[in-house]
């Protein structure tokens, strides 16, 4: 009696998802935003855990619900498992096409999210490279500097040889009798 119960309202639940179109990815979305939501607040092995199970799903079966699951995980969970360019390029197939189902949304959505941030810490990378050439330029300038003013020095230390050795000779010339030619 229990099995023809379950039997009952499975075939209820299919007969109300197929009245109802996006019903089944109106809950494989929910799964999904649960699952994910849960991996992020777990412990960091339980992530891992959680990612390296989603992958292997998406390596036997490239579905878009197992596809939509990986890229929700890389997406959400923290560094280092967090790859947002990976999660975009999953999406990115999946978030143009039509018609906009849940799953679709969703996918557009996270992966929207997910492109922002891949392109910002590119942005980032690129602005700290930005910086690092700059504070190389700048330790280059200060050393010129540096080597300009050593030469600064010994051109005025040479200048003043020079203009010593020349009161030398003037000094000589003044002291010496002179003769008439």
């Amino acid at each position: 009696m229990r099995f023809i119960a379950v039997m009952l309202l499975a075939l209820l639940t299919t007969g109300c998802a197929l009245l109802q179109p996006g019903a089944i990815e109106s809950v494989q979305v929910s799964e999904i935003v649960g699952a994910t939501v849960a991996a992020a607040r777990a412990a960091p092995e339980e992530q891992r855990r959680q990612l390296t199970h989603a992958q292997q799903a998406f390596a036997v079966v490239q579905d878009d619900a197992n596809r939509t699951r990986l890229a929700a995980l890389l997406a959400t969970l923290p560094p280092p498992l967090r790859d947002d360019a990976r999660a975009a390029a999953l999406l990115e197939p999946l978030a143009t096409r039509r018609p906009e189902t849940p799953l679709v949304q969703f996918a557009a959505m996270t992966g929207a999210g997910a492109a922002e941030r891949a392109r910002a810490a590119r942005e980032l990378r690129a602005a700290e490279r930005r910086e690092e050439q700059a504070e190389e330029r700048a330790k280059a300038l200060r050393l010129q500097a540096e080597q300009a003013e050593e030469r600064a020095i010994t051109l005025r230390q040479q200048l003043e040889a020079l203009k010593s050795i020349e009161r030398g000779i003037l000094e000589r010339e003044e002291r010496r009798p002179k003769t008439k030619r």
